[in-house]
């Protein structure tokens, strides 16, 4: 499964969200059925999904927390239903060390972790143990607009990246991501996708998920609604895309594989 992989830096990986929530700022609430989670990763799969991101616990703005055996309850049977027949990989996205373990133990192959290594002190450990790749999401408690967001990245990173190192991670195994629409002002999360290839230039893949996400739909109409905006979500994807991102994590399957197959021919075939 994890062979897919192989292959970031060759072309786009389309990352499905699949959120197994009732209050997701998007499809809360569609996919929390075992049956209809189960179903909508198929289909993902079907039409190009890449990877499987599974998750638990809603992090939209105003979220309510959950533990993390309510968590592990709804996650723990959609990926147990769908290792055995997917043939792409699954990622689950938690920022807790138990959680990251049952998944993996069920046959995640990666951890999408939003808090990047360092809301819990157990969560590089679990990775390394199980061979694990590890997302590593940039995030910030409070919004400060007086920051430059990327020199807060790079000090983020670099602490994430030694924790990797001391609980024995290879370098090859991780991801990095600016955590588009966590902890930033709208102003901060264009400059973030703006200066993409100094996050690049760490020598690490790069994922963006800015899909359906509010900072978009700021630009044309803040009254759309997350799931009619899928062409603000492209524009924001493709230039990520021509700025060095590896991975884009989205929601609309179909049109994201159209779009960065037609991009990775323009940006990434030789002259």
């Amino acid at each position: 499964m994890t062979a897919i992989l192989k292959e970031l830096g060759t072309r786009t990986l389309i990352m499905g969200v699949l959120n197994v929530t009732p209050d997701s700022f998007s499809d809360g609430g569609l996919f929390s059925d075992h049956a209809a989670a189960v179903n909508h990763a198929r289909t993902m799969e079907a039409v190009g999904a890449d990877i499987i991101d599974v998750g638990g616990e809603s992090t939209r703005p105003g979220h309510t927390p959950v533990g993390a055996e309510e968590e592990q309850r709804r996650v723990m049977p959609v990926i147990q239903a769908l290792a055995p027949i997917l043939k792409v990989p699954i990622s689950i996205d938690t920022y807790r060390a138990s959680t990251a373990r049952a998944a993996l133990r069920a046959g995640a192959r990666i951890v999408n972790d939003i808090w990047g290594f360092q809301r819990n002190p157990d969560m590089p450990a679990v990775v390394a143990d199980h061979d694990a790749f590890a997302i590593v999401m940039h995030n910030r408690a409070e919004v400060d607009a007086s920051l430059d967001i990327i020199v807060d990245m790079l000090r983020f990173f670099e602490h994430s990246l030694t924790l990797a190192r001391q609980a024995g991670i290879p370098e090859a195994r991780l991801i990095l991501d600016p955590g588009i629409g966590f902890g930033k002002t709208a102003d901060q999360n264009l400059e973030a996708l703006r200066r993409l290839p100094e996050l690049k230039a760490l020598g690490f893949p790069v994922l963006v998920g800015a899909s359906r996400k509010s900072v978009l739909s700021r630009f044309y109409d803040p009254h759309v609604p997350p799931r009619d905006r899928l062409f603000g979500t492209l524009g924001a994807h493709l230039a990520a895309v021509s700025r060095g991102a590896d991975i884009v994590r989205v929601h609309d399957i179909k049109a994201h594989v159209e779009a960065c197959r037609v991009a990775d021919i323009v940006l990434r075939s030789p002259p």
